[in-house]
């Protein structure tokens, strides 16, 4: 973030996303859940997915692709799956529609799968798995995106950036969560720097001709490049297959080629699991559980963090003085809603 940094109050950020979001047209419904993720990234100092993301929201919705007023439909009726259909309205009103059926899937069978389709996806998956695992569940999330990540080897886009999270239920104040793309980085990093006019990282993306690039927009014109080589790549044709094909949604290629040149969020669907481990362990539950807990102490002992430390840490020091956002995203998204008003 640059200087212009400056702090709101929380309620005040969810009261502008909210009124931005129903100044677009979506329904009460979907801008509050919508709301919630970006206001919650951005308390976090998770810029890429906070409430910079309001931007491509209202233009999705401008370009007629996303339904804004679209009302999910959950079908339970299987014993340990919950199919719920976005009908192209955005996903994180889908995903609260669905969860308590999950949740009460999982804790009577052991583990469920909840599948969310015909979606639009932008989101991060942490505050998802986060949501699970403190109701004492193990969550893992998956999901695709749009064909912008070259296979390891190849210089053309096939995956999306594909980000999968897990969550592990704690005793303690926050659960065990992480949530990464198998790119090499996030779609919205890239984008961030794009607008901040910085260089990336070499091994983040290649140029439209191949080439290693340290150019921002060369990157979004080019090729992003998955984390780890061949690791990250068949990592990334797995979330492919389970969040796609597995559950009758569509690929990245398929979901850029749906997108039809609009340049709006992917649209796709989205893999969830929930696994309950007092089903799993019984009266052993306790004893296992605190091994987990020696293995995180084991990590931390030696001034290793875990993943989501930094979140955390970022969550109580913005605790007492608000979100921090920039200046000129502020008016921006201002500006933006006095032309919808």
């Amino acid at each position: 973030m640059s200087q212009d940094l400056q702090y709101i109050p929380l309620e005040d950020a969810q009261r502008l996303a909210i009124d931005l979001l129903l100044a677009a047209g979506l329904s009460e419904g979907h801008a509050e859940a919508i709301a919630k993720s970006v206001v919650s990234a951005q308390r976090d100092e998770c810029y890429s997915h906070g409430l910079w993301r309001l931007l491509g929201c209202v233009a999705t919705v401008r370009k007629g692709k996303v339904d804004p007023k679209a009302v999910p439909t959950v079908d339970a009726s299987a014993p340990g799956i919950v199919k719920v259909d976005a009908n192209f309205g955005y996903s994180l009103l889908a995903f609260q529609e669905g969860l308590p059926e999950l949740i009460a899937k999982a804790s009577r069978l052991g583990i469920a799968a909840m599948a969310i389709n015909h979606c639009y996806h932008f989101s991060a998956l942490w505050p998802e798995v986060e949501e699970i695992a403190e109701a004492g569940l193990v969550a893992l999330a998956m999901t695709p995106s749009h064909s912008w990540v070259a296979p390891a080897g190849g210089k053309k886009p096939v995956f999306g950036t594909n980000p999968i999270a897990f969550g592990w239920p704690r005793v303690g104040p926050h659960p065990f969560v992480f949530d990464f793309a198998t790119s090499a980085a996030a779609r919205g990093e890239i984008e961030l720097h794009r607008r901040a006019g910085k260089p990336i990282p070499l091994g983040w993306a290649i140029d439209s001709d191949g080439n290693d690039t340290t150019d921002a927009t060369k990157a979004m014109e080019g090729a992003m490049l998955t984390f780890g080589g061949h690791k990250g790549s068949a990592l990334s044709a797995m979330i492919e297959l389970m969040a796609g094909p597995l559950i009758a949604d569509m690929t990245s290629a398929e979901s850029m080629a749906f997108d039809d040149g609009a340049g709006v969020a992917p649209c796709h669907g989205e893999l969830i699991l929930a696994l309950d481990p007092k089903v799993f362990l019984g009266g052993g539950m306790e004893e296992h559980m605190r091994r987990a807990e020696d293995m995180f102490a084991a990590i931390t002992a030696q001034g290793a963090r875990l993943p989501s430390q930094r979140r955390y840490e970022a969550r109580a020091r913005n605790e007492g003085r608000g979100i921090p956002v920039q200046a000129s995203l502020l008016e921006e998204l201002k500006a933006m809603l006095a032309s919808l008003a």
